[in-house]
């Protein structure tokens, strides 16, 4: 009875038959790899999330109000919601900015902004992430803002007063809108957010991520552009989106790379 073991397929192969038959299948497969990659990404190019007001998909808005209305072109948000936006308590959330006593306008029109970046931006899918919450599936995280939005955001709203970091949770809710909690001190903002990083991470408990990118860089999230211009968050999202992947080689470096695979030792 013979001792001798199985063989596998294809094992009996001289070493060069077998790298030219490696190299050929890489070639076959890398059309259908490199497809697919790219439709990972383009995913997460203009699109909504799946939150309260939202959208089920962007696109023109030519009645935006205010300081939404330069994503007229293409919104993730109606025209009734960017009205809405820019109500100290609307019916959005019932969120009210004067918490603690009234926000002055040159701070309000950066949380306006805000808003209107959040609910009717189509380019921040590459930071969409599930949401722990009853009113919303999904939210952003780690958004990177250019550094002369955070700076200025945080400028202008230095000596506006609430009680809290983290603008998201631990609210007093029995009167049906936000109040500071039980024990919260009311104090400046450049005490609660002693940096402009710290206001752009923080209070919307890490929505957005602080960076020394500028504006125009290509590298950053703005919130405040020229229209006219055109949008310019929707190159800094395919930046994002494809920094995210693994990097697709040229198809004719491979079939460089054959020879020597042809080439390998017997």
């Amino acid at each position: 009875m013979s001792c001798a073991r199985p063989t596998a397929p294809g094992a009996q192969l001289p070493p060069r038959a077998m790298a030219a038959v490696l190299a050929l299948l890489v070639l076959v497969a890398w059309p259908a790899a490199t497809a697919a990659a790219t439709v990972t990404q383009d995913s997460v190019l203009n699109i909504c999330m799946d939150a309260k007001h939202h959208k089920t998909e962007p696109g023109p808005e030519g009645q935006l109000y205010g300081q939404c209305v330069l994503w007229k072109d293409n919104a993730c948000c109606t025209a009734n919601t960017s009205m809405e936006a820019h109500q100290d308590q609307s019916y959005l959330y019932n969120f009210n900015w004067d918490h603690c006593g009234a926000m002055p306008e040159k701070c309000k029109r950066h949380f306006i902004q805000d808003t209107c970046l959040y609910e009717c931006s189509p380019n921040l899918g590459p930071w969409i992430d599930q949401a722990d919450s009853s009113w919303r599936k999904e939210r952003i995280r780690d958004v990177p803002l250019c550094q002369e939005d955070c700076e200025q955001w945080w400028e202008d709203c230095q000596d506006a007063v609430t009680c809290k970091a983290n603008w998201h949770t631990g609210w007093n809710w029995t009167t049906g809108t936000n109040q500071c909690p039980k024990g919260a001190m009311c104090q400046k903002f450049k005490y609660v957010f002693p940096t402009a990083a710290e206001l752009c991470e923080q209070v919307w408990s890490g929505s957005y991520r602080y960076t020394s990118q500028h504006r125009g860089s290509g590298r950053c999230i703005q919130m405040w552009f020229d229209p006219a211009q055109g949008n310019p968050n929707v190159a800094v999202a395919q930046y994002y989106a494809r920094g995210d992947a693994p990097p697709t080689y040229p198809l004719s470096i491979l079939l460089s790379l054959l020879p020597l695979t042809l080439l390998a030792p017997l």
